[in-house]
């Protein structure tokens, strides 16, 4: 865990909030004996959610012997010549990933599949994509998960998120939509396109919600968030050079701000634990569906 920058009061928040959530996993995992538990994160930019899979999949694996297979949305983005041909087919705000639309929502749903019927002796490559250089990454350089699967962790900011109705389309959210988005073609593109995720999210069995105060949260989250990813490729000597600055971290993210808005209002009703994140990006309380 040192490697994603931690605070010291992790290991506290940890025997609150996710020793306990480790508990619940596994006693939900014994009611489906027979076939992996696929447990879905949700959360905002920079919430925490691939820290949390990891954890997971570290205590699980250590202290249980669990396969814990992780699959990001984010390594679902569709190649970057993908997303060119359907920003210039669509609308140009489609070159940025992110919104649903830029994701290769069957390569999801087939992952997935091949993940839970795995056997022993069987082998899964998982997609990865390289935010760097904005491009997905060579399938040679895309790690396997091998053996049969005891949890499978889909995380992302829009994993479980419910298509918006026309009527939510019709008034820009910010100054992107107001501008770039003028005749709404662009989020009713991307709405459109949630209602074919909703198969791949229908696979999920329990869902978890990293619930944000408010949007005003993630600019300062997601600046935290680029400053990991810049320490990681330096330490990996990657010659990538698309990391963003603040002043394109403040445009990137008003391309996620409806969807976000709208799970932090209607996704605690749905989701099967909530941990609440305080200004502090600290766990301040946790809830578990009955």
């Amino acid at each position: 865990m040192a490697a994603q920058r931690l605070p010291a009061s992790f290991e506290a928040l940890a025997q609150t909030y996710y020793l306990p959530l480790i508990d619940w996993i596994t006693g939900q995992r014994i009611v489906i004996p027979d076939r992996p538990l696929v447990l879905g994160i949700n959360g905002c930019q920079g919430s925490g959610k691939s820290t949390l899979a990891g954890l997971i999949a570290h205590l699980l694996g250590s202290g249980q012997g669990w396969n814990v297979a992780i699959v990001s949305i984010d390594d679902l983005y569709l190649t970057r010549s993908e997303r060119s041909a359907l920003a210039a087919e669509v609308h140009p705000l489609l070159a940025t990933r992110g919104v649903p639309g830029t994701h290769d929502f069957r390569l999801g749903q087939t992952l997935l599949d091949t993940l839970i019927q795995q056997a022993r002796g069987d082998c899964t490559a998982l997609p990865r994509f390289d935010k760097a250089s904005d491009d997905r990454l060579p399938a040679s350089q895309w790690p396997e998960v091998c053996d049969a699967v005891d949890l499978i962790v889909l995380e992302g900011w829009c994993v479980g998120s419910k298509p918006q109705s026309p009527e939510a389309l019709r008034d820009p959210v910010n100054e992107l939509e107001a501008l770039e988005d003028t005749n709404g073609r662009w989020r009713q593109f991307v709405n459109q396109s949630l209602y074919n995720y909703q198969p791949l999210f229908a696979r999920l069995d329990k869902l978890l919600l990293l619930k944000a105060p408010d949007f005003d949260c993630v600019f300062r989250w997601r600046v935290l968030q680029e400053e990991k990813l810049a320490a990681k490729q330096q330490g990996a000597g990657s010659s990538g050079t698309a990391l963003m600055s603040e002043t394109q971290i403040a445009r990137f993210i008003q391309h996620y701000q409806r969807l976000t808005q709208a799970n932090i209002a209607q996704l605690p009703d749905s989701a099967d634990v909530v941990f609440h994140l305080n200004q502090h990006h600290e766990i301040s309380a946790a809830f578990y569906a009955q």
